[in-house]
């Protein structure tokens, strides 16, 4: 059976806030089990805490940004992917200020963290949302979808009308391994045009080319280049991978993106909430359900 987890030890990350430029930290702590994941402001009276759902998702601008009465918490999904990724259902995710750490601009800084932590098995079951029909939102221009799958796969697509960039795409089952090797490493990505928009309005304070990839209207300006040749696509399947934590429940799913941002990726989680007839729970340990993919659907929509 795979039971619930979290982590052996207290264990901080810190760097600069992306939006402020100040220094900020963070603290992972131990939860018990059946918690969930929270954000926890402990700088302020009281120490409010915000649950990690799509509920208290407020803005998909940018980044996600989640929202309770007291305070708000954006660029979440860095630090979420690599707890989708590790497997880590209980988290006291502890805030001195109102930012995370932005590291590189990749999952890599959290995801080194939560390992040198270690992990603690708990005596409870994982419950998993296993999809068993097709879960759609989008549009024929971008779209997101979910399909049965005996595991966490997900296949992303991104189209820019950028020499660098233009069309690519990635196919990958989720796992601790795959994600350290081929998606925590990379970078989060802006152009050059809007950075300098956002700095004017007093935004992106702390970005520079330590933690994104920034492009001008032919190339990528960072000094040592890219690392991976589609290094883009493989921060938009990161992302998605962090989103789908608001769930609040590990999925078994094949995840396909089409063009979709934070946005499109809060709607599709919301659409698998509503859609009680299209998945079920289940608790790995036995026989698993019939790997029953729809591959005409899947045909269908590519």
């Amino acid at each position: 059976m795979f039971l619930q987890r979290t982590i052996r030890k207290t264990v901080m990350v810190e760097g600069i806030g992306l939006h402020s430029g100040k220094p900020t930290r963070l603290y992972f702590r131990p939860a018990p089990a059946n918690t969930g994941i929270y954000f926890v402001r402990r700088d302020l009276p009281g120490s409010p805490a915000i649950a990690t759902k799509a509920e208290y998702v407020r803005s998909t601008a940018l980044a996600t940004t989640l929202a309770g009465p007291h305070f708000s918490v954006s660029t979440v999904e860095h630090c979420l992917s690599a707890l989708a990724a590790l497997r880590i259902d209980n988290l006291f995710i502890e805030l001195d200020g109102s930012e995370i750490p932005i590291g590189d601009g990749s999952a890599w800084v959290f995801m080194d963290a939560i390992m040198n932590a270690g992990f603690i098995e708990q005596e409870q079951p994982r419950k998993y949302a296993y999809i068993t029909k097709p879960i759609y939102y989008g549009t024929s221009q971008k779209h997101a979808y979910v399909v049965p799958y005996n595991g966490l796969r997900v296949t992303c697509t991104i189209e820019f009308p950028h020499p660098k960039i233009g069309q690519q795409k990635i196919d990958l089952d989720i796992n601790e391994y795959s994600f350290a090797r081929d998606l925590a490493k990379a970078r989060t990505f802006g152009f050059l045009k809007d950075v300098e928009l956002m700095k004017e309005r007093g935004l992106a304070l702390g970005g520079s080319l330590d933690n994104a990839i920034v492009l001008d209207s032919q190339e990528v300006i960072n000094p040592g280049g890219l690392r991976y040749p589609d290094e883009f696509v493989r921060h938009k399947a990161m992302d998605a991978l962090g989103d789908i934590v608001t769930l609040g429940m590990p999925l078994m799913g094949h995840l396909v993106l089409y063009k979709s941002g934070h946005d499109v990726m809060n709607c599709l989680v919301r659409q698998i909430l509503a859609s009680k007839d299209s998945y079920r729970y289940i608790e790995l340990g036995g026989d698993l359900p019939d790997k029953v993919e729809d591959e005409r659907y899947l045909r269908a929509m590519n």
